[in-house]
């Protein structure tokens, strides 16, 4: 068989993917099922997501007030509704149409590894399920108590939403242009040690470099939470292994516009910076659009100076 090039292979990179009609070169994924549909987390919202051809549904487990694990992204949305427990989401997934696509679970508080790996070993899910979490402490555990089970790493950490503080845009703007440049090499050298399958990335965050970077770590690359038609598409062209969306009807759309089958309408720009720049700020103190929010500016400055211990930290929302 003939080799490539090394100015075919660059061309190639970072894996421009073909992707077919009836299998995507991609994993399509359903945040909190289908949330800009019908309400995320509940098994409405993930049978729509079904409906609108995802692959895989991203879900939130919580520990609530009473000790249980629920499906539900924070304390107040578990308060706010009766969530589904985590054991009744599991057993949906084993019927129809919801036994058609694989499950996420996203992890949002550490301490309950065993709990979670004992209910989707319980109901045979290990093959089907990734657990994805912000937690490095979670996924060392997770790894221990199920050495099979595919893990993702949430980049970045945080607790506050970047899109809602008027206040944090510049900061925000610098740290991520911070992180596009640094976050592959970081990958790099993490990756090993981490012993992750996927790393869930904030989406402005992914450039052709770290889909390279992901790619030569022999990890998925998922890109979250996209919601803009054009963003969406530029991630497919890009090669990422997969995007994270709450309205999964864009993906057909998306699909044909990156096979140049269709021309893409007028878009806002979307939310997320995604311009370079100088600054590489120790920490930033930011949540995507959905996450955990904190209304006062005081508690930013203590997380910035917790997440300084680990460069930049993160959370998919």
């Amino acid at each position: 068989m003939a080799e490539t090039t090394e100015e075919e292979q660059e061309q190639e990179a970072p894996g421009q993917k073909s992707p077919h009609p009836e299998a995507p070169a991609y994993r399509r994924v359903g945040h909190k099922g289908a949330d800009a549909i019908a309400e995320g987390n509940t098994l409405a919202s993930f049978e729509a997501a079904v409906d609108a051809g995802v692959d895989m549904i991203e879900l939130d487990v919580l520990r609530d007030r009473e000790g249980r694990l629920v499906v539900a992204h924070d304390q107040r949305d578990a308060l706010a509704r009766k969530p589904l427990t985590l054991s009744e989401a599991l057993t949906a997934f084993l019927e129809p149409p919801l036994d058609e696509v694989e499950v996420d679970c996203d992890l949002k508080l550490p301490g309950r590894e065993a709990e979670l790996a004992g209910a989707l070993a319980g109901h045979g899910m290990i093959e089907r399920a990734m657990v994805s979490t912000m937690e490095i402490s979670s996924l060392t555990k997770l790894r221990q108590l199920e050495p099979d089970m595919r893990l993702g790493w949430t980049f970045p950490k945080t607790r506050r939403d970047w899109t809602r503080s008027r206040w944090a845009s510049p900061g925000v703007a610098a740290g991520v242009a911070a992180l596009r440049r640094r976050f592959p090499r970081h990958l790099a050298r993490r990756a090993p040690d981490l012993d992750v399958d996927a790393v869930w990335v904030y989406h402005p965050i992914a450039t052709p470099r770290l889909v390279r970077a992901a790619n030569d770590a022999g990890v998925e690359l998922i890109a979250w939470t996209v919601d803009d038609l054009g963003r969406m598409t530029e991630l497919l062209q890009m090669g990422v292994d997969g995007v994270c969306t709450n309205d999964p009807r864009l993906f057909a759309q998306a699909e044909r516009i990156a096979q140049g089958d269709a021309s893409e309408p007028a878009q806002e720009e979307d939310v997320g910076p995604s311009g370079e720049g100088d600054a590489e700020p120790e920490a930033v103190n930011a949540e995507p659009k959905g996450r955990n929010t904190e209304a006062d500016r005081g508690s930013a400055d203590a997380e910035s100076e917790e997440a300084g211990k680990d460069g930049v930290k993160a959370e998919k929302d």
